[in-house]
């Protein structure tokens, strides 16, 4: 349960979050290393135990377009907890942790318990935890210092990239604080590509944080939008992770 508070608090912090700074960014212009452009990235620390996320969301793919709200709860590198809901009514929970996968839908009453090859399918890249929890908080999925990237100035920003086999991988920055302005993954032998933008960030109780992104996942013909705006984030709060499937839904399983 999240923290009781004074309404009158609550109040602003509301309007505090809903005014937010946008931070300005540089143009790349100066050469640098890939080494020193990573090394410059993981300056920006994130030193957090949880955040508490209220989102408003665009998905579309080839089907339909639907416009919903979400909440997204992080407790550090151990669950990830997104309720989307429409007209304030929850129509899917996702439970995320490093080992599983959880998830259900109101509509069908599915649900799913597995682990991450159903999301990878979902957004046409190979995903665990750790890279999930990265991509909503504007990092790369991979970590990069383990990477081997070459490096250039493309579109005013720093892009890091490599191909290994049949994955390319691409990730670009601005040029003042080296944050991440978008992460490119294609897998050619899959037919597969994800996009994922961050037009701006802002600082939230000493963190920098995206305002919004874009994901853009392409799978052969098939093809997923999504644009989310955090709305409010609340850093090192208080509550709880509540997730529990209706009486009654049938399981699914991806073969």
């Amino acid at each position: 349960m999240i923290k009781k508070i004074a309404p009158a608090l609550v109040f602003l912090f509301l309007i505090s979050c809903k005014s937010k700074a946008v931070l300005s960014e540089g143009k790349a212009d100066d050469v640098l290393s890939a080494k020193k452009i990573i090394e410059n990235h993981y300056n920006n620390k994130l030193d957090y135990k949880t955040l508490y996320i209220k989102a408003s969301a665009r998905y579309e793919d080839d089907k339909q377009k639907q416009n919903v709200s979400a909440d997204i709860r992080i407790k550090k590198d151990e669950k990830i907890l997104v309720s989307i809901r429409f007209l304030g009514i929850t129509m899917a929970k996702a439970l995320i942790t490093p080992d599983e996968v959880k998830y259900y839908e109101v509509i069908n009453g599915t649900y799913f318990e597995g682990n991450y090859e159903s999301l990878s399918q979902w957004l046409g890249t190979e995903l665990d935890f750790q890279k999930v929890q990265n991509m909503l908080l504007g990092k790369p999925m991979d970590n990069l210092e383990n990477g081997n990237y070459k490096e250039e100035i493309a579109n005013k920003l720093y892009r890091l990239f490599a191909k290994d086999n049949n994955i390319e991988k691409a990730f670009s920055f601005e040029s003042e604080r080296f944050l991440l302005k978008k992460q490119e993954i294609s897998q050619f032998d899959k037919n597969r590509m994800v996009t994922v933008s961050y037009p701006n960030f802002q600082n939230v109780a000493s963190l920098i944080l995206p305002t919004n992104m874009s994901i853009s996942a392409n799978q052969g013909d098939k093809k997923t939008n999504i644009d989310i705006e955090y709305k409010s984030i609340a850093v090192d709060e208080s509550f709880n992770f509540p997730y529990s499937v209706p009486e009654g839904y049938e399981r699914i399983f991806i073969k």
